[in-house]
């Protein structure tokens, strides 16, 4: 059993530039980027683009996503932060996973003025990073009475849990707003410093193929007569939103596109949350600043008179609609009470207040664990592609943690397309003896 610290908040590399950054600079033409997906991938590829990219670069970017910003799994997200295994280990490069969230999620921050929804990041979140995964101080085995004075009437079977004070709970709808907020922020910020101009744009649509992204190509003849050059040119028309390259960033929806539909190594798995609250008429309250807690099930604690219950493990599904009936609500409660209750009785006194679903991309398992998907793949699509495209998928249940770092990577390998900047344990999968 893991208890969290219950504090909730909603919320490179260097590499020669290829050639997309110099035509972009030599025609004064905007390089033109789609990223498909908003949610933690999508809006994190986005943000490093904006950042990572020459201050005197022109260039634009389509978010598309037909559900809005975290209208997918993303946004349904329990939003249990911490860099550790089930077994309290380490993840593979927890660290830096760790670290570029927590300064996005002081991003996300910073761009909101109101703080009802996020909760200051101060302390030690704003300091040494480096420190704050000391195992020593970020886990601590405690025994059923320390537990018992965070948790009133906590159950423990073997009388120990691992308590991650420095954990957080973050609401996961909030913060992607919060960080699409900060990308329209430092698209101001950089237009208005003279260099080079930046547009982002939300499309609120679906793609359905990659080739509706592809621009127009043409052959151009050169020459006196005697001398003919046949010249292979790119036709740009930008009302057909023709783009230098694609980032996708759709989760289980990656493989739904027919050009990539039974290539990729993932799993899909769809995953019912729950929503309690806890009666009026009912004395005695969660406690002030009580932990959340990872279990059979998990609790993310919303405060004294609400919590978030989780999570089912639908294997196989295809349904990626947030929305639950009462069938699988029904189904779903029956499922995680018991195993909740379990570990905090006191659960039982709590009132259904409603319930959505996220259908995840689960990576295949490798010897450092089961790592998300990143890479150029227009060897996978084909070689009649025009404009290159990226895939950054399959964080499965831990792209809070993930995506800071990842989307980092994938955004400087785009802007450089220098694929060699990702660690090759993120690209092994397009092996051939590796894919499905």
């Amino acid at each position: 059993m893991v208890l969290f610290d219950s504090s909730i908040s909603p919320l490179t590399h260097s590499a020669k530039l290829s050639s997309p950054l110099l035509l972009s600079s030599l025609s004064h033409r905007p390089l033109r980027y789609a990223v498909l997906g908003a949610g933690f991938a999508g809006l994190s590829v986005a943000w490093h683009l904006l950042k990572e990219s020459p201050k005197d670069l022109n260039l634009h970017i389509d978010l598309y996503d037909e559900m809005g910003i975290g209208g997918g799994a993303s946004g349904v997200s329990g939003g249990l932060l911490h860099p550790y295994s089930p077994k309290v280990k380490l993840l593979w490069r927890g660290a830096e996973c760790w670290k570029e969230c927590m300064k996005l999620l002081s991003i996300a921050e910073q761009a909101v003025s109101s703080e009802e929804d996020l909760v200051s990041l101060s302390g030690e979140f704003g300091q040494d990073f480096g420190g704050i995964l000391d195992r020593r101080r970020f886990v601590f085995i405690i025994d059923k009475n320390a537990a018992e004075k965070l948790v009133p009437h906590i159950h423990m079977p073997f009388n120990l849990a691992f308590y991650m004070p420095e954990a957080i709970n973050v609401n996961s709808k909030y913060y992607l707003n919060a960080l699409f907020l900060a990308c329209q922020n430092i698209v101001k910020e950089l237009s208005a410093s003279g260099f080079g101009k930046k547009n982002l744009c939300l499309q609120k649509k679906s793609v359905y193929e990659l080739r509706e992204l592809e621009g127009k190509q043409c052959f151009l003849r050169h020459g006196d007569g005697k001398n003919v050059e046949n010249k292979f040119v790119l036709w740009w028309t930008p009302e057909n939103g023709e783009y230098d390259a694609v980032i996708i960033c759709l989760g289980a929806k990656a493989d739904l596109l027919p050009e990539l539909a039974g290539k990729l190594p993932l799993r899909t798995c769809r995953g019912v949350i729950l929503h309690l609250q806890l009666p009026d008429n009912i004395g005695e309250d969660y406690p002030d600043h009580g932990p959340s807690i990872l279990s059979d099930a998990w609790l993310a604690i919303k405060g004294n008179h609400r919590l978030d219950l989780g999570s089912t493990w639908e294997w196989k599904s295809r349904n990626s609609s947030s929305n639950v009936s009462t069938d699988e609500a029904s189904d779903a409660l029956q499922e995680l009470l018991p195993k909740a209750s379990a570990i905090y009785p006191g659960i039982t006194s709590w009132s259904f207040a409603g319930a959505r679903a996220g259908l995840r991309a689960m990576p295949p398992l490798t010897p450092h664990g089961s790592l998300p998907l990143l890479g150029c793949v227009n060897n996978i699509l084909g070689n009649d592609l025009i404009c290159k495209y990226w895939l950054l998928g399959g964080l499965g249940s831990r792209g809070l943690l993930y995506h800071g770092w990842l989307g980092k990577l994938t955004a400087e390998a785009v802007l450089s397309c220098n694929e060699q900047i990702i660690p090759s344990e993120l690209t092994s999968w397009k092996n051939k003896d590796s894919r499905p």
